[in-house]
């Protein structure tokens, strides 16, 4: 079921809240489903140009994730159900059985479950600044105790999990929750991320004012505690979706990521992509955690998502490939 105010009705009786854009959904040659990342909603900024939109024929479907925006919260949100998510909402506007999947940052756990749960229903994936769990069996202890991250994790989840209203009322406290302590401080972000920061709406859902209401602080903890809780996979143990062989699929994984994010590490990624060599790598080489906000970026990775055209200024420097040298 659709109604006019751009809502779908699931089959557990939620409504899910999306937004169209780009060329009209009949006209075009390809279908993109975006899923925002943490704080964000439907509304996010995915900076690719109108003209390369129109010259190629995408449509792009954005939607709330659960809780967010206008879509209704899911009290019982899991990695499977943010998949079937997706699945019902294609299903819903009829986008057709197949469509590409771009994920953002923490939206990007929404991806590795539909490359899990739905891969019949893809044509094509990319994940940009995804995030890393640091439970996942895969990533190698010899790289942890390097990130201070991966403690900040495990501290922020144990108290989410089990002290959820002392986490709420630290998260409205003035030295907690405003928006300028993210925006400006460097642990999280690059000099270009902060630049960007400048002439962006940053983090709307993650002011004060925005915490202190229960429905926010709650999406957003449902959000982190399945995005960094245990899983019922290991993105490693993912078959290849499309083999590449004599009859060479255009079709492919890929995931983007800033050399100098500093929320999740490129090392962690690059482990990843080892372990799973189908997964086509690119790497912006002064790009912090917001490179979907970079210009040229969104470009790039439409054009390689859709067309293979890649670009040499993504490919990453330094890495040991199988022949054990470095490209």
């Amino acid at each position: 079921m659709e109604d006019p105010q751009g809502r779908i009705k699931l089959r557990d009786g939620r409504y899910l809240a999306y937004k169209e854009r780009g060329v009209p959904k009949d006209d075009a040659k390809f279908t993109i489903v975006l899923v925002h990342g943490f704080g964000s909603s439907k509304d996010m900024n995915f900076n690719a140009s109108q003209e390369l939109v129109n010259e190629i024929g995408i449509y792009f479907v954005l939607y709330d994730r659960a809780g967010y925006g206008e879509s209704d919260p899911n009290p019982k949100r899991s990695l499977k159900s943010e998949a079937y998510d997706v699945e019902e909402l294609a299903d819903r506007l009829k986008i057709g059985s197949k469509f590409y999947l771009i994920g953002i940052s923490m939206g990007s756990y929404t991806v590795w479950s539909c490359l899990k749960h739905i891969p019949q229903r893809l044509a094509g994936v990319a994940m940009v600044a995804p995030v890393v769990n640091y439970r996942w069996p895969s990533i190698p202890k010899s790289l942890m105790p390097k990130d201070y991250r991966r403690e900040v994790a495990k501290w922020s989840l144990w108290i989410a999990k089990y002290f959820p209203r002392l986490l709420h009322w630290l998260m409205t406290q003035n030295m907690f929750s405003t928006t300028s302590m993210l925006e400006k401080n460097p642990v999280y972000f690059n000099d270009q991320d902060i630049e960007v920061l400048k002439h962006t709406k940053g983090f709307p859902m993650l002011t004060k004012e925005k915490l202190r209401e229960r429905g926010v602080f709650d999406t957003l903890r449902s959000d982190f505690l399945v995005a960094f809780g245990d899983w019922d996979f290991d993105p490693a143990d993912i078959p290849e979706l499309f083999p590449y062989g004599p009859k060479k699929s255009s079709s492919s994984v890929q995931i983007w990521q800033g050399y100098e994010d500093k929320v999740m590490p490129f090392q962690l990624q690059r482990c990843l992509c080892r372990q799973l060599p189908w997964i086509r790598y690119h790497e912006v080489p002064k790009g912090g955690h917001l490179i979907v906000h970079y210009d040229g970026v969104c470009d790039a990775i439409l054009k390689s998502l859709l067309l293979g055209e890649d670009l040499p200024m993504y490919r990453p420097k330094n890495v040991i490939v199988e022949t054990g040298t470095k490209s």
